[in-house]
């Protein structure tokens, strides 16, 4: 074991100290974090509407029977959707959902533009301008496929006549451009990232270049930051406008749609791999031994390819709720190959983490806690484990993992790292098997567990039994290691 951390601190730590500071991932992982509450916002709408729309029925059928159910007039099915005030409330979480899940892409291009223009100490307004800017200079534009299949014959002609008859003023001319709201939800995230990270550096190296227009002193300071901000700000646009042409010319395609094809599709069907899953958790505990935040670390990866499959879900379930979630699940629709009218469910997302595996924090150090306030002898391990208790419950570990210590502790770390790696193959292979509800809803990160999971299903009551079988289980697994270390402090005092 000494040898192996050895190895790892030579190699592996400073591999990831460089990957953990380095400028362009922090940005990135900020960017993430800046999103939360829009997010979070949507899950909110997500969770109002399932619970007026299905939750009062998914009761009366339980007390009814699946039989007597299926029986019951529309009319005399139990619904808030049309109460007075909580209809209302309804009716408005669509509004949020809208200006959140739907333009999630939109929000991230202004957070990934913003944190990025910081990171290189210019200005970060311009930044985040700049890089919504690029999204949209390379959005297709759907209303004019749409005239162009209509035809030029007598029938197009027709079609576009009677349309704009339908549409009134100006008719389609009107309504051009017209983006797909798929290019502006988490499906924009991979063109962002590459897209806007090409733009927003151009610009801020051309600040950097101090290659301006600079403005009198006697202009006010927020006129003349906006003027510094003029000359990069085209040429960044210039620039990847003319890349955005150049690749249309040459493809025929878009760059959003071919940077989904190829780049973002292969990783995300990748991610849904079991072992692509255990990797990642395995190193989020691995980083986490040598004292760096796993998560954090690992955000690019977590909140990159995992994080809009989360939002896909998400959006998916506010559509068609837990009901038609697994209606998708029993059709085999688990991916894009399987599309079911364009619609499928991702088993496993960022927040399946947080709802199955990372209890009280990664490692499952909640029931660490527990266990060494059942099982320790060490006066020093029970005060922690004390002072521990109430954050864990919250998933707020750090004082467990440095006050402990959990970090450099090689007895602790073989637990540390089976534990969530056991509740990842057992939640995944419940997921995959249908016995569980896959995350749908993004659930405040400190939420206790049990709860968690609850809710992130969509309140799904078989994520808490899961749950509580994954708690057990990785509290069986703790404590032989709890009670080594006692025969540990034993040692140390002979």
């Amino acid at each position: 074991m000494n040898g192996i951390t050895a190895w790892m601190e030579k190699y592996l730590v400073p591999v990831a100290a460089k990957i953990g500071s380095q400028k362009h991932l922090v940005a990135l992982r900020d960017s993430f974090i800046g999103m939360l509450p829009a997010t979070l916002a949507g899950a909110l709408a997500a969770m109002i509407s399932a619970i007026v729309t299905t939750f009062p029925s998914a009761i009366q059928q339980m007390m009814l029977g699946a039989t007597a159910f299926s029986k019951l007039a529309p009319e005399k099915v139990w619904t808030l959707a049309n109460t007075p005030i909580i209809g209302d409330l309804n009716n408005i979480s669509a509004l949020v959902n809208q200006g959140t899940l739907t333009v999630i892409g939109l929000i991230f291009a202004f957070s990934w533009g913003y944190n990025l223009a910081r990171a290189y100490g210019v200005n970060d307004l311009a930044g985040g301008i700049v890089s919504v800017a690029t999204l949209f200079a390379g959005l297709p534009n759907q209303m004019g496929k749409f005239t162009a299949a209509l035809g030029t014959g007598k029938a197009g002609v027709a079609a576009t006549d009677k349309l704009n008859g339908v549409l009134g003023d100006q008719g389609l001319a009107a309504w051009k451009p017209l983006f797909a709201s798929a290019h502006l939800d988490a499906g924009a995230y991979f063109t962002v990232i590459i897209m806007g990270a090409l733009a927003v550096i151009i610009y801020a190296k051309l600040m950097l270049a101090d290659i301006t227009i600079k403005m009198p002193e006697s202009v006010p300071p927020a006129v003349a930051k906006a003027f510094l901000a003029i000359i990069p700000t085209i040429a960044a646009l210039y620039i990847v406008g003319l890349i955005y042409y150049i690749i249309g010319k040459l493809t025929n395609d878009s760059v959003i749609n071919l940077i989904t094809h190829y780049i973002a599709e292969p990783f995300q069907i990748l991610s849904q791999n079991i072992f692509s899953v255990l990797i990642v958790t395995l190193f989020v505990s691995v980083f986490w031994f040598f004292g760096l935040h796993g998560p954090n670390v690992l955000a690019p990866v977590l909140d990159g390819i995992w994080g809009p499959l989360g939002l896909n879900n998400q959006a998916l379930y506010f559509q068609v709720h837990s009901q038609g979630i697994r209606d998708l699940i029993a059709k085999g629709a688990v991916d894009k190959a399987h599309a079911i009218n364009g619609d499928y469910v991702n088993l496993w997302v960022r927040g399946s983490w947080d709802a199955f595996a990372w209890f009280g924090g990664s490692g499952g150090t909640i029931t660490l806690v527990i266990a060494i306030i059942l099982f320790s002898k060490r006066k020093d391990y029970k005060i922690v484990g004390r002072l521990g208790l109430a954050p864990g419950i919250f998933n707020i570990n750090e004082p467990v993992l440095f006050g402990l210590p959990v970090v450099l502790n090689a007895i602790f770390f073989i637990p540390f790292a089976v534990a969530p790696l056991i509740s990842v193959i057992i939640a995944y292979t419940a997921t995959a098997l249908h016995l569980v509800d896959p995350v749908v809803n993004a659930v405040p990160w400190v939420t206790p567990p049990i709860m968690n999971a609850f809710m992130a299903t969509g309140f799904d009551w078989r994520a808490i039994v899961l749950t509580i079988i994954n708690l057990i289980i990785t509290f069986v697994i703790w404590v032989p290691f709890v009670i080594a270390a006692n025969k540990l402090e034993e040692t140390e005092l002979d």
